[in-house]
């Protein structure tokens, strides 16, 4: 195997979607937590269902329904302006603290992103957090009126970098979207930042599951669709070494 480009989905792989948490809990303290996950699963789920109905509208508009549907659901009250400056941390989400080093350490391939976010939220997150000149490609699906895991997503990789799925090793910390791209074809390295011996350790006489114990149970354990990724790795540091092996 040849590997000539690695792809990273963006948020919560290369970037920490946890991060929102300081700003949600600012803005209505003791539900910071309880906002930030409930968000983000809905913002999920809401690329899921427009992808299903045909209705699509791009990530921005999804991130502001789900965030505005969260507050509601909780029964929270809130004006523009707080509205407005916990959108704005979406553009300036903090990167995973090996993100840096570990892309440096990897220029003798093309590096991207294919991202379910927007042009102009990738686009200001990217150059936000300087990876702009360390990427030879940010791509959104856009183009393609259809969210990630759907197959014509993970086309956009041969038609931006003019690369074959056998010869792109896809990284997700997402278990949905290694899914997806190892059924597409793609070669995938997924991160598996919370093992299950870990998530019993959260659970075990626990009295109060907090929010985000069962963010980690529903959304970051490998889903059982029979699409195992090709390697799992503990951190995106582990990459260059896992790479290493294959030039």
């Amino acid at each position: 195997m040849t590997i000539k480009a690695v792809v990273f989905d963006a948020y919560g792989t290369l970037y920490d979607v946890q991060s929102v948490a300081a700003v949600t809990d600012e803005a209505f303290p003791g539900y910071g937590e309880l906002i930030t996950q409930i968000w983000r699963m809905k913002q999920l789920e809401y690329t899921w269902l427009r992808s299903l109905m045909g209705r699509y509208e791009d990530f921005s508009v999804i991130t502001r329904q789900s965030l505005t549907f969260t507050l509601k659901a909780l029964g929270l009250t809130f004006d523009e302006k707080a509205f407005e400056r916990i959108m704005e941390k979406y553009v300036h989400l903090d990167l995973y603290p090996d993100a840096k080093e570990a892309l440096a350490a990897m220029k003798d391939r093309k590096l991207a992103i294919l991202s379910n976010g927007s042009t102009d939220m990738l686009n200001a997150l990217v150059r936000n957090t300087g990876l702009d000149t360390i990427l030879d490609a940010t791509i959104s699906i856009d183009t393609t009126k259809v969210f990630k895991p759907s197959p014509r997503t993970y086309d956009l990789i041969e038609s931006n970098l003019s690369v074959k799925p056998h010869e792109v090793l896809f990284v997700s910390s997402n278990p949905f979207d290694a899914c997806g791209a190892k059924a597409f074809g793609l070669n995938v390295a997924w991160i598996e930042r919370v093992t299950p011996r870990a998530m019993a350790t959260e659970f075990v006489k626990a009295d109060l599951v907090r929010p985000l114990s069962m963010f980690k149970a529903i959304r970051m354990q490998m889903d059982e669709f029979g699409w195992e990724p090709d390697y799992r790795i503990g951190a995106l540091a582990d990459l260059p070494k896992l790479l290493a092996a294959h030039p």
